[in-house]
């Protein structure tokens, strides 16, 4: 049997080592379940901001866990009201409080959220070549949707920082433009 060579082996390493890596970034955050849609009774989802409700029969994926934070953790901004009567359902889940659209406020995914622990901090939203500081006071719920609780709207994805309006003008997004983008976030 031949023996590798010194320059084989390190070869071999790196690419062990790469693969392990990619394994490993995989496995941040698997799918936690399906819940199956159901169709919202009439006038019960709230539209607003072109926001989805959920189809009878349809699978939605559900999310226990949010992909790891870093330094500058690459997200999905999507838009919410924060407002009584809004599309953000009832209050929000850190004070159950309302808050105006014009501050600065977000929801975070479940497992951003952390059970609450971010609530009424901080966080750093980049994008457009701006930034702005807002601060956490809800659950952009990733385990359960299409419910009276929900305002009959699908589970959110794992990776969304849900903002109010005064976000999305702080960092300059024309109002056509509202909706889904590729930010990145940190603590403030």
């Amino acid at each position: 049997m031949k023996s590798f060579s010194s320059k084989t082996s390190t070869i071999l390493l790196v690419c062990l080592l790469f693969r392990a890596c990619l394994d490993v970034e995989g496995q941040g955050c698997s799918p936690s379940g399906k819940i199956m849609g159901k169709k919202p009774p009439p006038g019960q989802c709230n539209k607003e901001n072109d926001s989805d409700c959920c189809v009878q029969g349809k699978m939605y994926t559900t999310y226990k866990c949010s992909p790891a934070i870093s330094s500058q953790t690459k997200a999905t901004l999507t838009i919410n009201s924060f407002e009584k009567d809004g599309d953000g359902g009832g209050p929000s889940e850190c004070d159950g409080k309302y808050h105006s659209d014009d501050l600065p406020v977000v929801a975070l995914s479940t497992g951003w959220y952390k059970g609450g622990s971010r609530c009424h901090n901080n966080i750093t939203i980049s994008a457009n070549g701006r930034s702005v500081v807002a601060m956490v006071v809800d659950e952009c719920d990733s385990t359960m949707g299409c419910d009276q609780d929900h305002d009959y709207q699908p589970p959110c994805p794992n990776n969304i920082v849900d903002a109010s309006k005064a976000v999305w003008k702080a960092l300059g997004i024309p109002q056509d433009n509202w909706g889904d983008l590729d930010i990145t976030w940190s603590d403030a």
